[in-house]
């Protein structure tokens, strides 16, 4: 086991009641038809939730393509209205537009993403999905080993849940409606 030695100066309390913000909200997503609203109410679920960052994945068009089968707007131009909103939102350091995509300029397989995100975010990982991309993530193989490593919040409802998201409904639920 490994051990991490702290210096403190003598007398040091550690302050139980302050919670310490932890863990990363990932929102996996191409951000097409995201709107500025919808962008504005996962910030204030990672407030509420008191993670230590937001974490905005948009996704490449050939990742998007083969997912979904329908047309999506070049990568950097959705990228540049995540930075401009980031921008309006005023950023505190805590929200970070993950590019790793768009320097691969490639497909890039939800496994790989996801190794990616828990290799370089902080630990508890939870992915902020639509019902959509949840059922498409239900749908693979792999599913099984991560869910069992990060937990999903769905932007609503799934109307029609894949068999494997019921199996595992304890790792996911929807984020609160405050409408």
């Amino acid at each position: 086991m490994d051990r991490i030695i702290q210096r403190v100066p003598y007398g040091y309390t550690e302050d139980k009641d302050a919670s310490p913000r932890k863990g990363t909200l990932v929102y996996y997503d191409t951000f097409q038809d995201v709107s500025e609203e919808q962008l504005n109410r996962v910030a204030e679920l990672a407030k509420a939730r008191s993670f230590a960052k937001l974490v905005l994945y948009p996704l490449h068009e050939e990742t998007a393509k083969r997912m979904w089968k329908r047309p999506i707007e070049p990568y950097y131009k959705r990228e540049e209205r995540l930075f401009e909103w980031r921008r309006e939102h005023g950023d505190d350091g805590t929200i970070t537009i993950e590019n790793w995509e768009g320097k691969r300029k490639k497909y890039t397989p939800m496994e790989a993403a996801i190794r990616h995100l828990i290799e370089v975010y902080a630990q508890p990982m939870f992915l902020y999905v639509s019902p959509a991309t949840a059922n498409a993530f239900a749908s693979f193989h792999s599913f099984e080993e991560w869910i069992s490593k990060l937990r999903l919040i769905l932007t609503e409802p799934p109307p029609d849940a894949h068999p494997n998201l019921t199996k595992f409904r304890h790792r996911w639920d929807v984020r609160e409606t405050a409408e």
